[in-house]
């Protein structure tokens, strides 16, 4: 399963709307998910939301979707 995973860049400062980035992950559930991010990066998680349907092809048309491999 496809995952938006939203984060900051940093756990050092407050979370801020204007800094929140996205990256896409595939992975078999959020706890994974989750946990793939954290183990590779210093990222502070916000939201880890699942991708299917509509929802996966609107991404992959309407933003520079790409997944990320760790």
């Amino acid at each position: 399963m496809i995952f938006k995973v939203f984060y900051q860049e940093t756990k050092e400062r407050n979370p801020k709307r204007e800094h929140t980035h996205v990256l896409y992950i595939e992975a078999e559930n959020e706890v994974a998910a989750r946990k793939l991010v954290e183990d590779n990066t210093p990222y502070n998680i916000e939201l880890v939301y699942p991708l299917e349907g509509n929802h996966l092809e609107y991404e992959k048309e309407h933003t520079d979707f790409q997944l990320t491999e760790f």
